[in-house]
């Protein structure tokens, strides 16, 4: 009996570590097509002009496209802000103007368990995309990985405070906690537009003068 209660969570522990072992899936990207000259490239923080076509996997059917469901109309898009699915700030970085992507993206990187209007639970998406202008952000990524200090998305009162107060020793300025404090307010007024107590990574993409 003891013995095979061992064997039994042995199967068990090596279930785990089996599962551990297990890559987490990711987006495949093919280039379906590449400009000759490429001048720039995508980069977290740009905003991005795109036509798309979205696909269930599962069947092939067309759940969206900017062509048929937008007034024919791109969209724009800010890259590396979760602005969108996962799956396209992974699959769409290192991107020149007139390149064309498909993305076949896992739902853990689209949109899960809880799917999303015609897009069912557990769905693989596959987008073809194709990218018509690259324009710099309001800010940048680089900005705000700087600022939000234990990488969790959203900046509080005290990352920017610590920031502004780095800012202004930066350039000489002297500036008390009181003062501090009054200028985190009126950024956190004007920018937390949730009013969570917190700054989102898309809420920054709205710029403000002191950050």
């Amino acid at each position: 009996m003891a013995l095979a209660l061992r064997a039994a969570l042995l199967v068990s522990a090596l279930g785990w570590a089996g599962a551990a072992l297990i890559p987490a899936a990711d987006v495949k990207v093919e280039v379906l097509q590449k400009p000759f000259i490429c001048h720039r490239r995508t980069k977290w923080g740009d905003m991005m002009l795109v036509h798309y076509e979205g696909y269930l996997e599962r069947d092939g059917s067309m759940f969206h496209s900017t062509h048929k469901h937008n007034n024919g109309q791109p969209m724009w898009f800010t890259l590396g802000i979760r602005e969108a699915i996962k799956g396209w700030d992974k699959g769409l970085k290192d991107m020149c103007v007139g390149e064309k992507r498909k993305l076949t993206i896992p739902p853990a990187l689209a949109y899960g368990k809880e799917g999303k209007g015609k897009i069912p639970p557990e769905s693989t998406l596959i987008f073809n995309i194709d990218l018509l202008e690259i324009r710099n952000g309001p800010r940048s990524h680089e900005s705000f990985q700087e600022m939000d200090l234990n990488d969790d998305w959203k900046l509080s009162k005290q990352e920017v405070k610590i920031y502004l107060k780095k800012e202004f020793e930066k350039h000489g300025a002297v500036v008390n906690d009181t003062q501090h404090d009054a200028l985190v307010e009126d950024i956190f007024d004007k920018e937390d537009e949730d009013s969570d107590g917190f700054i989102s990574a898309r809420e920054f993409t709205y710029k403000h003068d002191e950050l």
